[in-house]
C-alpha cells in the first residue's frame, strides 16, 4: 500500500508540474506596439505562484491524505468483518465441547468421540486445538499447546469469550467458556484455539476488492478535477484575450456581462482606475494645448520686439527695445518654471517626493522673510503670525510652492502702502491664511480663479495664470481644502488652505510669533 501510495503522489506531482509548466508558459506575444516582449517591461516577470496550481493543491492535498486514512479504516473494517463468522464457529464448538462434559462423582468427564476429534483437526488451512482444564488447572482432555487464561474476576457461566494469542510463534484466536463445579471451587474452563490464515485470506480479499477499484477512481479523480479547473478558468483566459487586442489608446471600459461573478469586483476596480487613467490623459492633453498656446504669444511677441531692436539705429531706441526683449524673456521664463512646477505637482508626488513630518509655522516663516524684499520693494506691510509649531504631514517642496504662490499672488495684486499678511492657526487642524488688502476677486469669478491660465479682466499686473491653479493642485494631493473668502479688513481677497486632522501640535512653551516688515 505504501509504495502505492507513493506511485500515486509521484503520479500527481508529474501532472501538477506539467500543469504549472502549461499554465505559466508565455503566451505567444505579437510584436506590435506596446504590447511587443521588447517594450513591455513586465513581459519577463515571473509569478511567485499560479491560481490554477493553488487550487490543485487544495483540492489534491486532502485526497492524498484521505486516501491513507481509508486504507487503515478499510483495513479494520475488513478484519471485523473476517472474524464474524470464524468467531461464530469457534464458539459453536466451545458450546458442543461444553455440553460434552459432565461432573459424575466429583469427578470430570469429558464424552468426546474420536469422530468429533477428527472433526475439530480436518482444517487443512489452520490449526485448531482444544481442551478442557479442571478445576486445580490440570489439563483432563485436549492439547496442551494452548495458554490458560486469566481468571476474570465476575465470571458468568458458559458465556463465550474470545481473546487473541499465540501458540507456536503464531497468532491465534481463542474462545472459552467456564463451566461451574462448586461454589469452593474454580470453574472448568473450555477453550478452542484457531490459527489465523483463513481469516487473513479473507480479510486481504475484501481489501483488494475495495482498494484495487480506487487505484482507478482516483487517477480519474485527479484528470476531471483537472478538466473541471481548466474548464473553470477559461473565462479569465478569454478575459485575458480580450484585454490583449486592445489597441494601446483604447482605455473605454471592458463590458463585464460575461465576466464570472468572482472577478467581476476586479474587473469594475480595473475599469475604474481606466476611467481616471483617461481623465489625466484628456487633462494632459488640455494642459498641453493650453500651454502651448500660451507660449506662442510671449515667443511671437519676443521676435517681433527682436526685429524691432534690429532695424533701430537711434542707440536709445535700441536699449529701450532691448529692455522690452528682457522683460518678456523674464515673463516667458517664469511661466515656463510655473509650468514645471505645475507638471511635478501633478504627477505621483509619492514616486517623485517623500511625505514627512514638518512643522508648517517654520515652513510659513521662511516663506514671509523670502519674500519680504519683494514687499519692500513694492512699499507693501507683509506680516507673519503664528501660535506656534505645529507639525503636519506632506512633500516639504510642494508646500513650499503653495505658500510661495498665495503670497506672490497678493503682493501682485495689492497696490503699495497694502497689507499682506501670512497667518498659520489650528483649531481642530492646520490652517494657514493669506490675507491682503487689495483689489479683490468678484464674487462671480471667484469660482474660475483656480483654472489654468486664468486671469481676472482689469488688472495690470504681470502673471501666468498659473499660480492659483498650482496651489489648488497642490492642495489636493495633500488633501486639503483651498477658499477665497473677502479679506479680513472688508476688501480684498483671503486665501485658505485648510488641511485634514492629521497634524500633532508640539508641547512648547514657544509664544506666539508676529513679524512685520
Amino acid at each position: 500500500m505504501a509504495k502505492a501510495d507513493a506511485a500515486v503522489r509521484g503520479g500527481i506531482a508529474k501532472l501538477r508540474s506539467g500543469i504549472s509548466g502549461t499554465q505559466n508558459a508565455d503566451p505567444p506575444v505579437h510584436q506590435t506596439g506596446l504590447g511587443s516582449r521588447s517594450n513591455n517591461p513586465f513581459a519577463s516577470y515571473e509569478y511567485p505562484n499560479s491560481l490554477f496550481g493553488e487550487i490543485l493543491d487544495w483540492m489534491l492535498a486532502p485526497l492524498l491524505l484521505l486516501w491513507p486514512i481509508s486504507i487503515a479504516a478499510t483495513n479494520h473494517v475488513a478484519s471485523v468483518i473476517a472474524n464474524q463468522p470464524y468467531d461464530q464457529a469457534l464458539a459453536d464448538n466451545v458450546s458442543a465441547i461444553a455440553r460434552l462434559v459432565k461432573i459424575e462423582d466429583g469427578h470430570v468427564i469429558v464424552n468426546l468421540p474420536a469422530s468429533a476429534r477428527t472433526v475439530l483437526h480436518a482444517d487443512d488451512i489452520d490449526s485448531i486445538y482444544y481442551h478442557v482444564l479442571g478445576p486445580n488447572s490440570k489439563i483432563i482432555h485436549g492439547d496442551r499447546e494452548i495458554p490458560w487464561p486469566a481468571l476474570p474476576g465476575n465470571i458468568e457461566a458458559r458465556k463465550i469469550l474470545f481473546r487473541d494469542d499465540r501458540i507456536e510463534a503464531e497468532n491465534v484466536r481463542v474462545a472459552y467458556t467456564f463451566i461451574p463445579v462448586k461454589d469452593d471451587m474454580p470453574p472448568l474452563v473450555v477453550q478452542v484455539a484457531e490459527t489465523l490464515r483463513k481469516r487473513q485470506d479473507l480479510a486481504s480479499r475484501i481489501i483488494s476488492g475495495v482498494l484495487l477499484p480506487q487505484f482507478a477512481i482516483i487517477p480519474l479523480a485527479v484528470i476531471l478535477v483537472y478538466l473541471g479547473l481548466t474548464r473553470g478558468i477559461a473565462p479569465l483566459h478569454r478575459l485575458r484575450e480580450r484585454i490583449r487586442r486592445r489597441r494601446p489608446t483604447d482605455l473605454s471600459p471592458i463590458p463585464v456581462l460575461r465576466v464570472p461573478d468572482e472577478v467581476r469586483p476586479l474587473v469594475v476596480a480595473f475599469n475604474e482606475m481606466m476611467g481616471r487613467l483617461e481623465e489625466n490623459l484628456q487633462a494632459q492633453q488640455r494642459f498641453i494645448a493650453q500651454a502651448a498656446h500660451q507660449m506662442r504669444t510671449p515667443l511671437t511677441g519676443l521676435k517681433t520686439q527682436t526685429e524691432i531692436a534690429l532695424s533701430e539705429t537711434d542707440p536709445a531706441q535700441m536699449r529701450h527695445a532691448l529692455q522690452l526683449i528682457a522683460e518678456s524673456t523674464d515673463r516667458t521664463v517664469h511661466m515656463i518654471n510655473q509650468l514645471l512646477i505645475l507638471a511635478r505637482a501633478e504627477a505621483s508626488h509619492e514616486k517623485l517626493h517623500q511625505v514627512v513630518e514638518l512643522d508648517i509655522s517654520a515652513l510659513a516663516r521662511e516663506i514671509a522673510e523670502e519674500w519680504v524684499v519683494r514687499a519692500l520693494a513694492k512699499k507693501i506691510d507683509l506680516g507673519f503670525e503664528s501660535s506656534g509649531p505645529l507639525l503636519i504631514e506632506g512633500v516639504p517642496l510642494l508646500l513650499r510652492e503653495l505658500l510661495a504662490n498665495l503670497v506672490d499672488n497678493a503682493i501682485k495684486y495689492t497696490s503699495p502702502g497694502g497689507c499682506v499678511t501670512l497667518r498659520v492657526r489650528s483649531t481642530d487642524h492646520a490652517v494657514i491664511e493669506v490675507d491682503d488688502d487689495g483689489i479683490g476677486i468678484p464674487t462671480d469669478e471667484r469660482g474660475s480663479i483656480f483654472e489654468r491660465f486664468y486671469r481676472v479682466l482689469g488688472t495690470d499686473a504681470d502673471g501666468s495664470g498659473l499660480g492659483l491653479a498650482i496651489a489648488a493642485e497642490i492642495a489636493e494631493l495633500h488633501q486639503a481644502r483651498i477658499d477665497l473668502l473677502t479679506g479680513s479688513r472688508g476688501r480684498g481677497s483671503l486665501f485658505r488652505v485648510s488641511f485634514p486632522p492629521q497634524h500633532k501640535t508640539e508641547e512648547s512653551g514657544t509664544p506666539a510669533a508676529t513679524v512685520q516688515t
